[in-house]
């Protein structure tokens, strides 16, 4: 128990002292998790709007195969990732495996399916209810993907927001096709698993409490930003 208090004791020494090696791991987790993130929502809540509103042969599979996505194994994305940018895979040649890049493809590759899954079912919802009214408005095609894309953006924070809880969290992906190198890739997760192995729990735990405190902030704002877009819409 004294040994668990001391890790404790130490983990708030690092937060509270600045401790360089400690913020230049948690910088990069964040930039990562951020890029891919946002590529993700770009690329997953364009489709997942797309297939929401439009009717085609194999709608319903796309549907089956988005939703059995959300629970894509990071290891088997990090080896597929790995072995297209290996020197032997077709995009070797770029240089990009044990960089920042390797790491944002595999994030972004986890995180898509999540954000378009996620925002079929919030704009199918949305289209069912305003359907005969958009169609009396002549809204339809594109315009009616980001009509209700707009109307639905606070909705789509939350999806956003589920898309960085898987990407901040993940660990398996990024420490194939990262490497888990200090200095270069070492992020909060993968760190973390490396120091417990090492038994230096003061590190452990300090990344382990910014990475809570992270999810922390990040649902609050979340939450305030909602509550404070339902009063305006209510006044």
């Amino acid at each position: 128990m004294g040994d668990i208090q001391a890790a404790f004791s130490l983990a708030a020494n690092l937060i509270l002292s600045g401790d360089a090696d400690l913020f230049e791991i948690v910088g990069l987790s964040l930039s990562v998790s951020v890029t891919a993130v946002a590529i993700a929502c770009a690329i997953g809540m364009t489709l997942g709007a797309v297939v929401a509103v439009t009717r085609f042969p194999g709608r319903g599979a796309i549907i089956v195969l988005l939703n059995a996505l959300m629970g894509l194994p990071p290891v088997v994305v990090g080896l597929a990732v790995y072995l297209m940018l290996s020197r032997a895979g077709p995009l070797g040649v770029l240089g990009l495996l044990y960089t920042p890049t390797a790491m944002i493809i595999a994030q972004t590759i986890l995180v898509t399916p999540v954000v378009a899954a996620l925002t079929r079912q919030v704009v199918e919802d949305l289209h069912r209810e305003y359907d005969e009214a958009l169609k009396s408005l002549g809204v339809r095609g594109l315009g009616l993907v980001r009509t209700l894309l707009w109307d639905a953006r606070y909705s789509l924070i939350t999806v956003a927001l589920a898309g960085f809880g898987r990407a901040v969290a993940e660990v398996g992906a990024v420490i194939i096709v990262g490497g888990n190198i200090d200095h270069l890739t070492r992020m909060m997760t993968t760190a973390i698993a490396l120091e417990t192995s090492k038994g230096n729990l003061a590190l452990a735990l300090g990344l382990g409490i910014v990475l809570v405190g992270i999810s922390l902030v990040v649902n609050g704002a979340v939450s305030g930003l909602g509550g404070v877009a339902g009063r305006s819409r209510n006044v």
